[in-house]
């Protein structure tokens, strides 16, 4: 190592550290962002008397929401207090990468302009920061975040496991009472069980190509950094 190599190598380090921590902070605001979502939501569907939790927070979008408001909160307070996340946590980061992609993309592509049954219109500003602002900030913070730890290529399966949970525990659901939080799972709708069969496997596809995106660019950033092994937790 050379007399200039040493202080270049400090300086890298502090930009580095400083990026990591000005990425906590925007991760803790995305968090607020969600919750605040969250609570416009609920509290305009509460004042026109539509709420029902039972339905509400039976949507994938939602859930995801909430986990969003854990993961990127967790996130936030590792950043600036950390200089690397755990394995564990960067496996379930590389999941909410794909399902913030899958929100945006289902959303935009398939749902975006579809009426409620009763003809309700919420805020707008909720619907934007759950399906477009926090999908787009998630996506880039994962390419674009330091101080991650190397994952393994099993974190795909990680990634498609609760999807599929969810898929099985809403279409009993449906077959129970006869409500489906979206139109392409209605098995009664124009494309009847083999639509509905498709959409879920192409979203499966497309959650597990997400995932398989998410692993290679964390092997990517972590290319070459000192002690950093694929976790044995993923």
């Amino acid at each position: 190592m050379t007399a200039t190599s040493a202080p270049e190598s400090a300086t890298a380090s502090r930009r580095l550290l400083v990026l990591r921590r000005s990425a906590g902070i925007l991760s803790l605001a995305a968090s607020v962002t969600v919750f605040l979502a969250l609570v416009t939501q609920i509290s305009d569907q509460i004042s026109v008397g539509r709420f029902e939790p039972t339905e509400y927070f039976a949507f994938f979008t939602i859930q995801t929401a909430m986990i969003n408001i854990v993961v990127l909160a967790a996130g936030g307070i590792l950043a600036l207090r950390a200089d690397r996340d755990t394995p564990l946590y960067t496996a379930i980061r590389a999941s909410v990468f794909s399902y913030a992609i899958v929100t945006g993309v289902v959303y935009n592509l398939l749902l975006r302009d579809v009426p409620n049954d009763d003809g309700y219109v919420g805020p707008w500003w909720p619907n934007e920061a759950l399906h477009v602002w926090i999908p787009v900030y998630i996506a880039v913070d994962w390419m674009l975040a330091t101080g991650r730890a190397r994952i393994a290529w099993t974190t795909m399966w990680l990634a498609v496991s609760y999807p599929l949970i969810w898929v099985g525990v809403t279409m009993l659901r449906g077959a129970a009472d006869g409500w489906y939080p979206y139109p392409f799972l209605e098995p009664f709708g124009p494309n009847g069980v083999p639509g509905v069969v498709a959409h879920v496997v192409a979203i499966a596809a497309f959650i597990i190509g997400l995932a398989a995106i998410a692993v290679t660019i964390n092997h990517l950033q972590t290319r070459g950094v000192h002690g950093q092994k694929p976790s044995a937790l993923t």
